[in-house]
């Protein structure tokens, strides 16, 4: 199976975050090749600058490699399809690779399950709750009493 990663899922393969859950990480070990859009990266770059994601979007890039995984361009067939999808999501980035998994074609891993709408080619996985918000949480409640 080719398996198209979004962003999300990227950037917690790459990171080895917690947040990353065990059926994502079988998916991605059972897959015949990992898939990273070149949209990510760009998505990437622009959170970047605006102050949503630290880190360099050069070092994103040489994670795609390191990591085992393929680089996606995007190509005109890619861009064009966005145009047919239905707009169940308004993510110029989420639509891409959506459009990029359908005219592959291959299976799209993500975390947002509103973008199962658009394929069955779409596979969603939860994010893990890290142990740092759940303990705040509870600081939260035991200050509140």
């Amino acid at each position: 199976m080719r398996l198209l990663i979004d962003t999300q899922i990227f950037i917690w393969a790459v990171l080895d975050s917690p947040k990353l859950d065990l059926k994502a990480r079988e998916i991605m070990l059972g897959a015949d090749e990992v898939i990273v859009s070149a949209a990510s990266i760009w998505e990437i770059a622009i959170k970047t600058k605006i102050g949503k994601l630290e880190g360099d979007p050069a070092e994103f890039v040489e994670a795609i490699a390191a990591s085992g995984f393929r680089e996606l361009k995007i190509s005109g067939a890619h861009a064009a399809k966005v145009y047919e999808l239905p707009l169940h999501h308004r993510d110029p980035f989420d639509r891409l690779l959506i459009a990029q998994a359908i005219v592959e074609p291959m299976r799209f891993l993500t975390a947002d399950s509103v973008l199962e709408q658009y394929s069955e080619l779409v596979m969603t996985v939860t994010a893990v709750k890290t142990t740092i918000q759940s303990n705040r949480r509870s600081e939260r409640t035991d200050q509140e009493e």
